[in-house]
Protein backbone atom coordinates (compact mmCIF):
# COMPACT_ATOMS: atom_id res chain seq x y z
CA UNK A 1 0.00 0.00 0.00
CA UNK A 2 1.68 3.54 -1.24
CA UNK A 3 1.86 5.52 2.05
CA UNK A 4 -0.06 9.07 2.39
CA UNK A 5 2.16 12.01 2.06
CA UNK A 6 1.92 14.68 4.68
CA UNK A 7 2.76 18.26 4.36
CA UNK A 8 4.01 18.93 7.88
CA UNK A 9 2.72 22.09 9.61
CA UNK A 10 5.84 24.03 10.24
CA UNK A 11 6.54 27.05 12.91
CA UNK A 12 4.66 29.16 10.64
CA UNK A 13 1.53 27.04 10.85
CA UNK A 14 0.75 26.80 7.69
CA UNK A 15 -1.16 23.81 5.43
CA UNK A 16 -1.06 22.90 1.86
CA UNK A 17 -3.84 20.79 0.29
CA UNK A 18 -3.96 19.14 -3.29
CA UNK A 19 -7.29 20.43 -5.47
CA UNK A 20 -7.38 19.54 -9.46
CA UNK A 21 -9.25 21.48 -11.37
CA UNK A 22 -9.15 21.01 -14.83
CA UNK A 23 -5.60 22.73 -16.67
CA UNK A 24 -3.34 23.48 -13.64
CA UNK A 25 -2.21 26.66 -15.36
CA UNK A 26 -5.78 28.63 -15.05
CA UNK A 27 -6.29 26.84 -12.00
CA UNK A 28 -2.64 27.87 -10.19
CA UNK A 29 -3.49 31.75 -11.44
CA UNK A 30 -7.18 31.40 -9.82
CA UNK A 31 -6.04 29.89 -6.41
CA UNK A 32 -3.46 32.38 -5.93
CA UNK A 33 -5.60 35.51 -6.24
CA UNK A 34 -7.07 33.95 -2.78
CA UNK A 35 -5.92 36.25 0.06
CA UNK A 36 -4.71 34.35 2.79
CA UNK A 37 -3.11 31.60 0.36
CA UNK A 38 1.04 31.62 0.48
CA UNK A 39 2.09 29.54 -2.43
CA UNK A 40 0.42 28.00 -5.29
CA UNK A 41 2.56 24.55 -6.97
CA UNK A 42 1.60 23.05 -10.06
CA UNK A 43 1.83 19.31 -9.84
CA UNK A 44 0.65 15.35 -10.40
CA UNK A 45 -0.99 13.45 -7.91
CA UNK A 46 -4.11 10.55 -7.33
CA UNK A 47 -2.29 7.86 -10.07
CA UNK A 48 -0.65 4.83 -9.06
CA UNK A 49 2.78 5.66 -10.08
CA UNK A 50 5.16 7.11 -7.61
CA UNK A 51 7.15 9.05 -10.08
CA UNK A 52 6.24 11.01 -13.18
CA UNK A 53 6.70 14.08 -15.30
CA UNK A 54 4.38 15.45 -17.83
CA UNK A 55 5.29 13.77 -20.37
CA UNK A 56 4.58 10.34 -18.50
CA UNK A 57 1.16 11.99 -17.82
CA UNK A 58 0.44 12.13 -21.19
CA UNK A 59 1.43 9.07 -22.64
CA UNK A 60 -0.57 7.38 -19.41
CA UNK A 61 -3.84 8.91 -21.37
CA UNK A 62 -2.89 8.18 -24.59
CA UNK A 63 -1.72 4.35 -23.89
CA UNK A 64 -3.93 3.66 -21.02
CA UNK A 65 -2.57 0.29 -18.86
CA UNK A 66 -5.77 -1.78 -17.69
CA UNK A 67 -5.72 -1.23 -13.96
CA UNK A 68 -3.20 1.64 -13.33
CA UNK A 69 -4.51 5.00 -12.67
CA UNK A 70 -3.62 8.11 -14.33
CA UNK A 71 -2.52 11.42 -12.28
CA UNK A 72 -4.49 14.00 -12.41
CA UNK A 73 -2.71 17.58 -13.23
CA UNK A 74 -3.44 19.70 -9.35
CA UNK A 75 -2.44 22.11 -7.95
CA UNK A 76 -0.78 22.19 -4.15
CA UNK A 77 -2.28 24.98 -2.16
CA UNK A 78 -0.08 26.35 0.63
CA UNK A 79 -2.08 29.01 2.98
CA UNK A 80 -1.85 30.23 6.56
CA UNK A 81 -5.21 29.23 8.37
CA UNK A 82 -5.18 32.00 10.52
CA UNK A 83 -5.63 34.48 7.62
CA UNK A 84 -7.99 31.98 5.51
CA UNK A 85 -9.93 28.75 6.40
CA UNK A 86 -9.48 25.93 4.84
CA UNK A 87 -13.70 25.86 3.85
CA UNK A 88 -13.28 29.20 2.26
CA UNK A 89 -10.05 27.42 -0.10
CA UNK A 90 -12.47 24.79 -0.76
CA UNK A 91 -15.37 27.50 -1.58
CA UNK A 92 -12.65 29.40 -4.13
CA UNK A 93 -12.17 25.36 -5.17
CA UNK A 94 -16.14 24.91 -5.92
CA UNK A 95 -16.98 28.10 -7.43
CA UNK A 96 -14.32 27.99 -9.88
CA UNK A 97 -14.28 25.18 -12.50
CA UNK A 98 -17.05 23.00 -13.13
CA UNK A 99 -16.92 19.97 -10.78
CA UNK A 100 -19.47 18.12 -12.65
CA UNK A 101 -18.07 17.42 -16.08
CA UNK A 102 -16.45 13.79 -15.02
CA UNK A 103 -12.94 13.63 -17.22
CA UNK A 104 -13.10 17.18 -18.52
CA UNK A 105 -12.88 20.62 -18.09
CA UNK A 106 -13.70 22.90 -21.27
CA UNK A 107 -11.96 21.72 -24.23
CA UNK A 108 -9.91 19.71 -22.04
CA UNK A 109 -10.73 15.93 -21.76
CA UNK A 110 -8.88 12.94 -19.96
CA UNK A 111 -9.19 11.15 -16.63
CA UNK A 112 -5.81 13.63 -15.87
CA UNK A 113 -8.33 16.91 -15.88
CA UNK A 114 -10.55 15.21 -13.57
CA UNK A 115 -11.70 17.38 -10.65
CA UNK A 116 -9.82 16.05 -7.43
CA UNK A 117 -9.85 17.21 -3.68
CA UNK A 118 -6.61 15.18 -1.96
CA UNK A 119 -6.93 15.56 1.49
CA UNK A 120 -4.30 14.48 4.08
CA UNK A 121 -5.96 14.42 7.31
CA UNK A 122 -9.49 13.44 8.59
CA UNK A 123 -10.02 16.66 9.07
CA UNK A 124 -9.19 18.11 5.72
CA UNK A 125 -11.60 15.17 4.73
CA UNK A 126 -14.26 16.28 6.59
CA UNK A 127 -14.89 19.68 5.03
CA UNK A 128 -13.89 18.42 1.68
CA UNK A 129 -17.15 16.42 2.37
CA UNK A 130 -19.12 18.97 3.89
CA UNK A 131 -18.12 21.77 1.52
CA UNK A 132 -18.99 19.30 -1.90
CA UNK A 133 -23.31 18.38 0.17
CA UNK A 134 -23.27 22.40 0.04
CA UNK A 135 -22.52 22.99 -3.41
CA UNK A 136 -24.31 20.54 -4.76
CA UNK A 137 -27.66 21.46 -3.63
CA UNK A 138 -26.57 24.79 -4.81
CA UNK A 139 -25.97 23.28 -8.35
CA UNK A 140 -29.38 21.23 -8.00
CA UNK A 141 -31.20 24.57 -7.49
CA UNK A 142 -29.68 25.52 -10.20
CA UNK A 143 -30.65 23.06 -12.46
CA UNK A 144 -27.32 21.59 -12.84
CA UNK A 145 -26.08 17.79 -12.37
CA UNK A 146 -24.19 15.36 -9.72
CA UNK A 147 -20.78 16.75 -9.05
CA UNK A 148 -17.73 14.35 -9.92
CA UNK A 149 -15.30 15.34 -8.38
CA UNK A 150 -12.49 12.70 -6.90
CA UNK A 151 -12.48 13.11 -3.05
CA UNK A 152 -9.59 10.88 -1.71
CA UNK A 153 -6.42 10.44 0.72
CA UNK A 154 -3.19 12.14 -1.50
CA UNK A 155 -1.09 10.31 -2.65
CA UNK A 156 1.86 10.27 -4.95
CA UNK A 157 1.94 13.61 -4.99
CA UNK A 158 4.83 15.04 -7.82
CA UNK A 159 5.75 18.82 -8.71
CA UNK A 160 5.23 19.60 -12.38
CA UNK A 161 8.21 20.83 -14.29
CA UNK A 162 9.44 25.11 -14.08
CA UNK A 163 8.19 25.76 -16.72
CA UNK A 164 4.96 24.92 -16.12
CA UNK A 165 4.90 27.15 -12.69
CA UNK A 166 2.78 30.57 -12.90
CA UNK A 167 2.82 29.76 -16.42
CA UNK A 168 0.05 32.41 -17.37
CA UNK A 169 2.47 34.90 -15.84
CA UNK A 170 5.28 33.82 -18.17
CA UNK A 171 2.72 33.46 -20.69
CA UNK A 172 0.14 36.39 -20.73
CA UNK A 173 -1.09 35.42 -24.15
CA UNK A 174 -2.22 32.14 -22.27
CA UNK A 175 -6.32 31.67 -22.08
CA UNK A 176 -7.61 33.27 -19.02
CA UNK A 177 -9.57 30.04 -16.58
CA UNK A 178 -13.58 30.56 -16.83
CA UNK A 179 -14.99 31.07 -13.86
CA UNK A 180 -16.87 27.80 -13.39
CA UNK A 181 -20.31 27.23 -13.30
CA UNK A 182 -21.57 30.99 -12.32
CA UNK A 183 -23.33 29.04 -9.60
CA UNK A 184 -22.42 30.38 -6.50
CA UNK A 185 -22.10 28.58 -2.64
CA UNK A 186 -24.50 29.12 -0.19
CA UNK A 187 -23.71 32.25 1.95
CA UNK A 188 -22.65 31.40 5.07
CA UNK A 189 -20.38 33.25 7.85
CA UNK A 190 -16.85 32.34 6.76
CA UNK A 191 -17.64 32.56 2.45
CA UNK A 192 -15.54 34.57 0.50
CA UNK A 193 -16.88 37.92 -0.55
CA UNK A 194 -17.77 36.42 -4.01
CA UNK A 195 -20.29 37.49 -6.48
CA UNK A 196 -23.16 35.09 -7.78
CA UNK A 197 -22.98 35.54 -11.90
CA UNK A 198 -26.63 35.19 -13.06
CA UNK A 199 -27.11 33.28 -16.62
CA UNK A 200 -28.62 36.48 -19.07
CA UNK A 201 -32.20 36.09 -19.26
CA UNK A 202 -33.43 35.18 -23.47
CA UNK A 203 -36.34 37.40 -23.43
CA UNK A 204 -34.05 40.32 -22.94
CA UNK A 205 -31.69 39.12 -25.81
CA UNK A 206 -32.49 39.23 -29.64
CA UNK A 207 -33.82 35.51 -30.56
CA UNK A 208 -32.70 36.31 -34.49
CA UNK A 209 -29.10 37.57 -33.96
CA UNK A 210 -27.17 38.06 -31.06
CA UNK A 211 -23.66 37.78 -29.97
CA UNK A 212 -22.49 36.88 -26.08
CA UNK A 213 -19.10 37.62 -25.00
CA UNK A 214 -18.43 34.94 -22.21
CA UNK A 215 -15.82 36.70 -19.85
CA UNK A 216 -13.79 35.94 -16.29
CA UNK A 217 -13.36 38.10 -13.72
CA UNK A 218 -9.58 39.69 -13.82
CA UNK A 219 -9.55 38.58 -17.45
CA UNK A 220 -6.54 41.14 -19.23
CA UNK A 221 -7.45 40.18 -22.67
CA UNK A 222 -11.44 40.79 -21.58
CA UNK A 223 -10.69 43.90 -20.62
CA UNK A 224 -8.54 44.87 -24.04
CA UNK A 225 -11.30 43.61 -25.54
CA UNK A 226 -13.68 45.91 -24.45
CA UNK A 227 -10.98 48.84 -24.97
CA UNK A 228 -10.69 47.66 -28.29
CA UNK A 229 -13.92 46.50 -29.62
CA UNK A 230 -16.80 47.27 -27.18
CA UNK A 231 -16.08 50.63 -26.37
CA UNK A 232 -16.89 51.86 -29.95
CA UNK A 233 -19.74 49.57 -30.71
CA UNK A 234 -21.60 50.58 -33.68
CA UNK A 235 -22.44 47.08 -35.52
CA UNK A 236 -25.99 46.23 -36.27
CA UNK A 237 -25.50 42.76 -34.34
CA UNK A 238 -26.44 43.38 -30.42
CA UNK A 239 -24.03 42.35 -28.53
CA UNK A 240 -23.92 41.29 -24.65
CA UNK A 241 -21.07 40.20 -21.83
CA UNK A 242 -21.76 37.93 -19.02
CA UNK A 243 -19.51 36.27 -16.15
CA UNK A 244 -21.70 33.03 -16.27
CA UNK A 245 -20.28 30.73 -18.90
CA UNK A 246 -23.41 28.87 -19.44
CA UNK A 247 -25.93 30.12 -22.06
CA UNK A 248 -29.42 31.83 -21.61
CA UNK A 249 -32.02 28.81 -20.48
CA UNK A 250 -33.61 27.53 -23.52
CA UNK A 251 -30.65 28.51 -25.64
CA UNK A 252 -28.00 26.44 -26.86
CA UNK A 253 -23.89 26.12 -27.14
CA UNK A 254 -22.15 23.76 -29.30
CA UNK A 255 -19.31 22.71 -26.87
CA UNK A 256 -18.42 23.84 -23.68
CA UNK A 257 -16.03 27.12 -23.40
CA UNK A 258 -12.73 26.88 -22.24
CA UNK A 259 -11.07 30.17 -23.29
CA UNK A 260 -11.59 34.11 -22.35
CA UNK A 261 -12.99 35.98 -23.74
CA UNK A 262 -15.14 34.01 -25.87
CA UNK A 263 -17.21 35.75 -27.76
CA UNK A 264 -20.46 33.52 -29.28
CA UNK A 265 -22.72 34.11 -32.02
CA UNK A 266 -26.52 33.02 -31.75
CA UNK A 267 -29.18 32.75 -33.88
CA UNK A 268 -32.46 31.51 -33.30
CA UNK A 269 -30.84 30.68 -29.73
CA UNK A 270 -28.41 28.52 -31.21
CA UNK A 271 -24.18 28.86 -31.61
CA UNK A 272 -23.67 29.15 -34.65
CA UNK A 273 -20.18 30.16 -34.41
CA UNK A 274 -17.50 31.60 -31.58
CA UNK A 275 -14.56 33.60 -31.42
CA UNK A 276 -11.94 32.41 -28.64
CA UNK A 277 -9.75 34.23 -27.23
CA UNK A 278 -8.69 38.04 -28.09
CA UNK A 279 -4.94 39.29 -28.32
CA UNK A 280 -5.47 42.47 -30.00
CA UNK A 281 -5.81 41.13 -33.50
CA UNK A 282 -9.06 43.40 -34.14
CA UNK A 283 -8.71 42.73 -38.11
CA UNK A 284 -9.44 39.32 -37.53
CA UNK A 285 -12.20 39.48 -34.55
CA UNK A 286 -14.09 41.74 -37.66
CA UNK A 287 -13.15 39.13 -40.13
CA UNK A 288 -14.68 36.34 -38.27
CA UNK A 289 -17.81 38.75 -37.85
CA UNK A 290 -17.80 39.17 -41.16
CA UNK A 291 -17.98 35.98 -42.61
CA UNK A 292 -21.19 35.23 -40.40
CA UNK A 293 -22.77 38.56 -41.98
CA UNK A 294 -21.97 39.05 -44.89
CA UNK A 295 -22.93 37.18 -48.47
CA UNK A 296 -20.35 35.04 -50.36
CA UNK A 297 -20.93 37.92 -53.17
CA UNK A 298 -19.80 40.49 -50.33
CA UNK A 299 -17.01 38.29 -48.61
CA UNK A 300 -15.42 38.20 -52.17
CA UNK A 301 -15.06 41.84 -52.20
CA UNK A 302 -14.57 42.41 -48.53
CA UNK A 303 -11.71 39.81 -47.93
CA UNK A 304 -10.58 39.13 -51.34
CA UNK A 305 -10.27 42.55 -52.58
CA UNK A 306 -13.45 41.46 -55.65
CA UNK A 307 -15.14 44.15 -57.43
CA UNK A 308 -18.66 44.36 -58.41
CA UNK A 309 -19.38 44.24 -61.65
CA UNK A 310 -20.57 47.79 -63.23
CA UNK A 311 -24.16 49.13 -62.96
CA UNK A 312 -24.89 45.88 -60.56
CA UNK A 313 -24.30 46.99 -57.17
CA UNK A 314 -26.16 48.47 -54.03
CA UNK A 315 -27.04 52.28 -53.52
CA UNK A 316 -25.76 53.39 -56.84
CA UNK A 317 -29.00 55.68 -57.04
CA UNK A 318 -29.23 56.06 -53.29
CA UNK A 319 -29.69 59.99 -52.89
CA UNK A 320 -31.33 60.55 -49.70
CA UNK A 321 -29.62 61.92 -46.98
CA UNK A 322 -27.65 59.77 -44.83
CA UNK A 323 -24.73 57.55 -44.04
CA UNK A 324 -23.07 55.06 -45.76
CA UNK A 325 -21.64 52.62 -43.27
CA UNK A 326 -19.22 49.54 -42.94
CA UNK A 327 -21.71 46.59 -42.89
CA UNK A 328 -19.74 44.72 -40.10
CA UNK A 329 -18.75 47.05 -37.76
CA UNK A 330 -21.76 49.76 -38.43
CA UNK A 331 -19.00 52.71 -38.57
CA UNK A 332 -19.86 55.56 -40.93
CA UNK A 333 -17.64 56.16 -44.10
CA UNK A 334 -18.84 58.51 -46.23
CA UNK A 335 -22.14 61.34 -46.15
CA UNK A 336 -24.58 60.93 -49.06
CA UNK A 337 -23.79 64.77 -49.62
CA UNK A 338 -20.28 63.84 -51.03
CA UNK A 339 -21.71 60.96 -53.15
CA UNK A 340 -21.85 62.17 -57.27
CA UNK A 341 -22.82 60.35 -60.55
CA UNK A 342 -19.32 59.55 -62.31
CA UNK A 343 -20.83 57.54 -64.78
CA UNK A 344 -18.53 54.16 -63.94
CA UNK A 345 -21.42 52.40 -62.45
CA UNK A 346 -20.19 52.31 -59.07
CA UNK A 347 -21.31 54.73 -56.04
CA UNK A 348 -18.89 57.81 -55.93
CA UNK A 349 -17.90 59.82 -53.28
CA UNK A 350 -15.26 62.95 -53.49
CA UNK A 351 -14.76 62.90 -49.75
CA UNK A 352 -14.55 60.54 -46.81
CA UNK A 353 -15.51 60.56 -42.66
CA UNK A 354 -12.78 61.56 -41.08
CA UNK A 355 -10.55 58.89 -39.79
CA UNK A 356 -13.10 56.32 -41.37
CA UNK A 357 -11.07 54.99 -44.17
CA UNK A 358 -7.29 53.95 -44.62
CA UNK A 359 -5.52 54.23 -48.17
CA UNK A 360 -2.84 51.75 -49.68
CA UNK A 361 -1.03 51.30 -52.56
CA UNK A 362 -2.21 48.62 -54.63
CA UNK A 363 0.24 46.93 -57.66
CA UNK A 364 -2.40 44.40 -58.49
CA UNK A 365 -2.98 43.28 -62.19
CA UNK A 366 -0.28 45.00 -63.38
CA UNK A 367 -1.71 48.77 -62.77
CA UNK A 368 -0.61 51.04 -59.81
CA UNK A 369 -3.42 51.97 -57.68
CA UNK A 370 -4.62 53.52 -53.85
CA UNK A 371 -6.80 50.88 -52.35
CA UNK A 372 -9.21 52.14 -50.14
CA UNK A 373 -10.04 50.22 -46.88
CA UNK A 374 -12.24 50.57 -44.11
CA UNK A 375 -10.11 51.59 -41.08
CA UNK A 376 -12.75 49.92 -38.37
CA UNK A 377 -12.93 46.85 -39.81
CA UNK A 378 -9.84 46.75 -42.06
CA UNK A 379 -12.80 45.13 -45.11
CA UNK A 380 -11.64 46.21 -48.89
CA UNK A 381 -14.26 48.92 -50.51
CA UNK A 382 -12.60 50.05 -53.19
CA UNK A 383 -10.41 52.34 -54.70
CA UNK A 384 -9.37 56.40 -55.13
CA UNK A 385 -8.25 58.29 -57.87
CA UNK A 386 -7.12 61.76 -59.04
CA UNK A 387 -10.39 62.44 -61.51
CA UNK A 388 -12.99 63.74 -58.66
CA UNK A 389 -14.76 66.81 -58.69
CA UNK A 390 -13.68 69.46 -56.72
CA UNK A 391 -13.59 70.90 -53.83
CA UNK A 392 -11.42 67.32 -53.38
CA UNK A 393 -10.66 66.38 -56.73
CA UNK A 394 -11.05 63.14 -55.69
CA UNK A 395 -13.05 59.73 -56.78
CA UNK A 396 -13.38 57.28 -53.96
CA UNK A 397 -14.87 54.22 -56.41
CA UNK A 398 -16.61 52.01 -53.91
CA UNK A 399 -17.96 48.87 -54.23
CA UNK A 400 -21.87 49.67 -53.28
CA UNK A 401 -22.38 45.47 -51.90
CA UNK A 402 -19.78 46.69 -48.88
CA UNK A 403 -21.86 49.71 -47.85
CA UNK A 404 -24.97 49.73 -45.70
CA UNK A 405 -26.94 53.15 -45.95
CA UNK A 406 -28.45 54.60 -42.60
CA UNK A 407 -31.01 57.43 -43.99
CA UNK A 408 -30.61 60.19 -41.38
CA UNK A 409 -33.73 60.62 -38.99
CA UNK A 410 -36.85 62.38 -40.05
Amino acid sequence: MTATPTFATTASATESIVLGMGCFWGAQKRMEAVPGVIKVEAGYAGGDVPKVDYQAVLDAERHPVAGVKNHAEVIKVTFDPAKVSLKTILIHFWENHNPTQGNRQGNDVGTNYRSAIYYTDEAQKAVALQTEAAYQTALTQAGLGKITTEIAPLKNYNAAEAYHQDYLKKNPNGYCGLGGTGVKYPSSSDAPATTAYPPLVAAQLNVDRQLIVFEAPDCPFCAQFKKEVLSGWQSPVPIVTTLNPNAPAGWTLEKALFATPTIVLFEQGKEVSRYTGYNGDKDRFWKWLGFQLLTPEQQKIAFEQGTERPFTGSHLDEKRPGTFVDPITGAPLFRSDTKFNSGTGWPSFFNPIPGAIVEKVDNSHGMRRVEVLSASSGIHLGHVFDDGPPPTGKRYCINGDVLKFVPDAK
